[in-house]
């Protein structure tokens, strides 16, 4: 079995404060998923982080996202420099748990033709997990034919790795519980965009890859099911629940 786990940048880091961890929130994921790999109940794992306070915030001010790109070399630095740092933390925390956390970098795996269509070494990925590791990727610059480079999210790293590694799980761990309604009550199935468009808004902190809206839109687009849930839940997630809100 193979699970894809994406940790939100508003999870790990305060998305209000420019580049600031949130080292609690990392040391219990680590300690949660230290768990579930001892237990054999997640198999294979992938490790995704957002950006939260640290890409996001860059990104924003040299005005690059998914879809607006920039030829500036010091706009590439500030983003991909301020994820490598984010990595490096998480990394750190996730060693210290005696996981067995390697990086990979996006920016240097991946790129775009002119139409957003993405190209991404996944066999780099696949070889560390079958030796072993627990590969953690990020959101990150990536280079895009006749636009320099654009933003790559860490939901659209989900949906490729799940999709290419035909993983069996797959989680967001946000903020949030789950896709919530007017009411602020937990959606529990989702099958169609259409149904929830109306109630899906933005982040509410500097976000250049879309909010809840295109995490929903990407985790939709996969063959199989996947489950968004709050922090609180991660562990049950691990231990094989599916916690939140369940996309079909």
């Amino acid at each position: 079995m193979t699970t894809v786990l994406k940790l939100g940048g508003s999870v790990i880091t305060d998305k209000d404060r420019a580049e600031t961890l949130d080292g609690n929130a990392l040391e219990t994921a680590g300690t949660s998923i230290a768990e579930a790999l001892e237990a054999g109940s997640v198999g294979k794992l992938v490790v995704v982080h957002g950006g939260g306070s640290f890409g996001h915030v860059h990104a924003s001010e040299h005005d690059v996202s998914t879809t607006q790109g920039t030829h500036d070399v010091d706009a590439v630095h500030d983003i991909h420099g301020a994820m490598k740092t984010l990595n490096g933390f998480v990394l750190q925390r996730l060693l210290e748990a005696a996981i067995p956390a390697v990086p990979v970098h996006p920016f240097s795996a991946g790129a775009r033709d002119q139409d957003g269509t993405l190209t991404f070494a996944t066999e780099p990925v696949k070889t560390l997990l079958e030796e072993g590791f627990v590969p953690v990727l990020h959101g990150d610059v990536i280079a895009q034919r006749e636009r320099g480079v654009t933003i790559i999210s860490g939901d659209e790293l989900v949906t490729t790795l799940a999709t290419d590694l035909e993983a069996e799980r797959i989680g967001l761990c946000s903020t949030v519980p789950g896709v919530l309604d007017d009411d602020d009550e937990v959606i529990a199935e989702i099958d169609r965009y259409g149904d929830v468009e109306a109630v899906l808004g933005e982040s509410d902190s500097t976000d250049v890859t879309g909010g809840m809206a295109a995490k929903v839109q990407a985790l939709l687009e996969l063959p199989g099911q996947a489950s968004i849930f709050g922090p609180d839940a991660l562990s049950a997630f691990l231990a094989g629940d599916q916690p939140g809100t369940t996309i079909r």
